[in-house]
């Protein structure tokens, strides 16, 4: 998934111990206070969240990213759910009773909806919404989401929606709670992709197609009121919801208003000053890569100060049909200094370097280092490279949010590479639009900054989404391989993975997978994030969401 961006983004032994590995370590590493949810959750009151940006999306087939997704879990129920509150994430079902059925080789899957999940309006949710709700990601209008729908479904490749009035035979409603999905290949951890948004039901008769973001009709806790895109995101009590068919949420708070658009170094100063709506405000973005270090050691801030483990990794891509040669990919390789890079993020605080694209704690991981062995970079390696390559003076343009961390982040970038002869033009893009602008081939850059959290903990939810090639054409606006790599023994690994029911070969192969992307010098692995984020005095029931690592809104309350 993207940004934190996030997502992630397969099988189900490995994915099951992984999450109780990394559920373990992201829950230990979270505060006390505010973040334990200790005490009675008082009832009332209003969570202000204070956020530098709007949403890419909150439509619940086009979201990818982990704080829409995160904001999503308030308005919007999934088929299967991470339940969080204990020591590591357990997988339930949601708005079904439970985490489904396989048979036929986990080819298809079965799922039983709860009786009397209510919609905003009083009405059933039933399980042809939920039909309705994953065809409609088939449509070109409603792009961005993740591709799991599209490769795995009988009939996925050719599908286009619901719009022109045809259905996809592969997803059968044989009565109103029961919804079946025929997969053209096994998957035996189908119903962890089911947790993801894209698998909620959207009433027919309430889609608004494209501008469905801002008129999400709900079947969760809460209720959009109003929404003025990078303004204001006012959400409202859902009246129909009942606490006995949801296992994972709670209905404490009266309301949520999301703010959008102040700097990310003002959010962190207002919440830590703790006065006023201060007090009973939380973050979703990050904390300031320029606040980090000196927030992270604040002891007055440790019950409300929240250091969540991302299943994931920051890195920047290399255009591989831009930056043709290999010889200059590896320049860029050795010569990016990660030390002022991590700098830029806000230092140690931020995550440990990285030299490979599987963050450890994912299923395939395996330690490795094919460039420089000093995170400050091998200058008279690259100036070596470079040398091989014919001495070019490319001059490269790299893509990066608007924001002080990322531009900082561009700077040092700039720095290293000038160095070896590239001159780097930065092009800042609205934060609010990044991925958007970004995962559409329209706009190619030479660099690209990308972050990226497993849609659930396991290399499937990583390297296939983000390396193969074969999607780039499939999904123009909603392209995740910013590196553009088409390379076929790539493809064949992923081709060859996704058949493995052993999980060691399995992961073994994408061990292999993630040496030959980094043979190919597409990506240059910058660190293993850890996010931070603080919240008020007077905000409780916050819990470390380690799939998504943002701070989940699922359980909580403001102390009276």
């Amino acid at each position: 998934m993207t940004r934190r961006t996030r997502r992630s983004r397969t099988v189900a032994l490995a994915a099951t111990a992984v999450v109780i590995a990394l559920g373990a370590t992201a829950c230990g590493g979270s505060s006390g206070g505010s973040g334990s949810g200790s005490g009675t959750p008082g009832k009332g009151g209003t969570l202000t969240v204070l956020n530098k940006a709007d949403f890419d999306h909150l439509d619940p087939q086009r979201v990818y990213t982990t704080e829409g997704q995160s904001m999503d879990q308030e308005i919007l129920r999934t088929l299967t759910g991470w339940e969080e509150s204990g020591p590591k994430p357990k997988l339930v079902g949601d708005l079904a009773t439970d985490t489904g059925t396989p048979s036929k080789g986990a080819t298809v899957w079965t799922f039983h909806l709860r009786h009397g999940v209510k919609y905003q309006d009083g009405t059933e949710v039933t399980a042809q919404d939920v039909k309705y709700g994953v065809e409609r990601g088939f449509s070109s209008d409603i792009n961005g989401g993740p591709p799991y729908a599209a490769q795995w479904l009988v009939g996925g490749s050719d599908y286009k929606g619901p719009y022109q009035g045809k259905q996809l035979d592969s997803i059968q409603t044989p009565d109103k709670y029961t919804i079946v999905f025929h997969l053209k290949q096994p998957v035996a951890d189908f119903n962890e992709t089911t947790t993801m948004t894209g698998w909620s039901a959207v009433p027919k008769a309430h889609d608004t197609g494209s501008t469905y973001d801002t008129k999400v009709w709900s079947d969760g806790p809460y209720m959009i009121k109003s929404y003025t895109k990078n303004k204001e995101l006012v959400l409202t009590r859902n009246p129909h919801w009942s606490q006995a068919t949801d296992p994972i949420r709670q209905q404490n708070v009266d309301g949520i208003d999301v703010k959008f658009g102040q700097d990310e170094s003002a959010i962190d100063q207002q919440i830590k000053a703790d006065a006023g709506t201060a007090q009973t405000s939380i973050q979703q973005w990050p904390i300031a890569g320029s606040d980090l270090a000196q927030l992270a050691n604040d002891p007055s801030l440790k019950s409300r100060y929240y250091k969540i483990p991302a299943p994931g990794i920051n890195y920047l891509a290399i255009n591989t049909t831009r930056v043709k040669d290999l010889r200059v990919r590896q320049a860029i390789e050795y010569a990016i200094d990660k030390t002022t890079v991590r700098g830029a993020f806000g230092g140690s605080a931020y995550g440990d370097y990285a030299t490979t694209m599987l963050s450890p704690g994912i299923g395939g991981y395996q330690k490795f280092n094919l460039y420089s062995a000093n995170p400050a970079g091998n200058l008279a390696k690259a100036k070596e490279l470079m040398k091989q390559a014919g001495n070019p003076k490319p001059t490269m343009s790299i893509a990066v949010e608007n924001t002080p961390t990322e531009e900082h982040f561009a700077d040092a970038v700039k720095t290293s590479l000038e160095h070896i002869g590239i001159h780097v033009n930065i092009s800042p893009i609205d934060a609010s639009n990044y991925f958007s602008t970004i995962n559409n081939t329209k706009n190619q850059y030479d660099l690209t900054w990308g972050d990226w959290i497993a849609d659930w903990p396991n290399a499937s939810t990583v390297l296939p989404t983000l390396f193969d090639g074969r999607l780039i054409e499939k999904n123009p606006q909603s392209n995740q391989d910013l590196s553009y790599l088409n390379d076929p023994k790539v493809n064949a690994l992923i081709d060859k993975a996704a058949k493995m029911t052993d999980v060691a070969q399995r992961n073994a192969a994408y061990g292999r997978m993630d040496q030959q992307i980094l043979k190919d010098a597409a990506v240059v692995p910058l660190m293993y994030m850890n996010f931070s984020d603080m919240s008020g005095s007077k905000v409780g029931g916050v819990i470390s969401d380690t799939i998504l690592a943002e701070p989940s809104l699922v359980h909580v309350y403001i102390k009276h």
